[in-house]
């Protein structure tokens, strides 16, 4: 099976690394990630228009591309390039509303003049849809939203939030204006750069998105989707660690000589390549079997965040011991990718909770061959 990516994917990739590189090296990623915001607006806008972000969205919805595959390769750039913002976010978010065929808002979330984010997890959740307690109650003039979220990406500063929340029919999503009355944001800095919030609701005015209680397999699907784009994003930050750990082997001497001449290291090099395309298999797999039935999906899902987990933390810990203590330094690119590596691994489920939630999705596809 052919998985290369095509020449249009090329295109986007040749023309995301240019631009990233040139517009967001290290020395000014430090400070837009870890400084203000946590992020540069006007980086998104650019991308905007260089089409990152309707590359994330198919062309029946007014975007660009949309598939699993486009998908992982604008995560890969960006996870290349360490890039802040609310990208899972405004993926999630964007499926919502192109699920309710909500193409205006999903517009102006494409062309970059509103930046539209997602909540839903909450303090006890723990990745279970199930566990939603923030209630939403139908009055005489819409909606309103009582509850608290957690870990809202770039909560600070987004201009809408697609939200969850549990009503008398069930889950359902909500959109919510940024100014909305009754609703609060404690931000704050994340430590792999960047923003999040804790978002709370008291009485918010909101407007439904889709059908009442409809909202679980539309909010499935769009972890599924971001399980996608984490697992190529770490797969490209995995690439960048072993390439800065090879460098580092074959420039650093001992007793004379590269300490990648030593075997010991050159077996841990070996051992990490393989760890890697393993990681890489894993992802090309999510997003192969993306369009399939639900569980042969969400399967191949939680299989590469589990692999992604597993493989990412040995990368991590490798690229940092190999490097010695410079590899702990602020200074050093490599320590900052390594954080980022580590906090992918925990976004979205860790790898025990995939690895628990592939098993029981066997058991469920055991039980329909039944």
């Amino acid at each position: 099976m052919d998985f290369s990516l095509g020449e249009d994917r090329q295109m986007l990739v040749d023309s995301l690394r240019r631009f990233l590189a040139d517009k967001l090296p290290f020395s000014d990623r430090k400070t837009a990630a870890f400084e203000g915001s946590g992020w540069s607006r006007d980086v998104w806008n650019q991308l905007a228009e260089l089409g990152a972000i309707g590359a994330l969205f198919d062309e029946s919805v007014g975007g660009f591309g949309g598939s699993p595959f486009d998908i992982g390769v604008v995560f890969g750039e960006l996870g290349r390039a360490i890039a802040t913002g609310p990208w899972l976010a405004a993926l999630q978010a964007g499926h919502v509303l192109a699920a309710a065929g909500r193409v205006d808002d999903l517009a102006a979330l494409i062309d970059g003049s509103q930046v539209i984010g997602y909540a839903e997890e909450e303090a006890a959740t723990w990745f279970d849809p199930a566990a939603i307690t923030t209630r939403a109650t139908a009055t005489a003039d819409g909606w309103v939203l009582d509850g608290a979220k957690t870990v809202v990406s770039c909560a600070g500063t987004l201009d809408r939030i697609v939200v969850v929340a549990r009503g008398d029919a069930g889950l359902s999503t909500f959109l919510v204006e940024r100014d909305a009355p009754g609703m609060t944001i404690r931000d704050y800095l994340v430590i792999d750069g960047g923003s999040a919030g804790d978002v709370t609701f008291a009485a918010t005015p909101a407007i439904l998105v889709g059908e009442a209680g409809g909202a679980g397999p539309v909010i499935e699907e769009a972890r599924a989707l971001g399980l996608v784009a984490l697992a190529w994003e770490g797969v490209a930050v995995m690439d960048v660690l072993r390439d800065q750990t090879l460098d580092y082997l074959r420039t650093r001497k001992q007793f004379g000589i590269p300490i990648g001449k030593f075997q010991a290291l050159q077996h841990r090099m070996a051992t990490l390549a393989l760890e890697i395309e393993q990681a890489r298999s894993a992802a090309i797999n999510a997003a192969d079997r993306f369009p399939g039935d639900r569980v042969e999906r969400e399967r191949a899902a939680s299989a590469a965040k589990a692999t992604i987990g597993k493989a990412g933390s040995l990368v991590a810990e490798e690229a940092i011991q190999m490097h010695g203590g410079i590899g702990m330094t602020w200074e050093l690119a490599m320590s900052h990718y390594a954080k980022r590596l580590v906090m992918i691994g925990h976004e979205l489920g860790d790898e025990d909770h995939h690895l628990a939630r592939y098993i029981e999705l066997g058991h469920e596809l055991a039980g329909s061959d039944a």
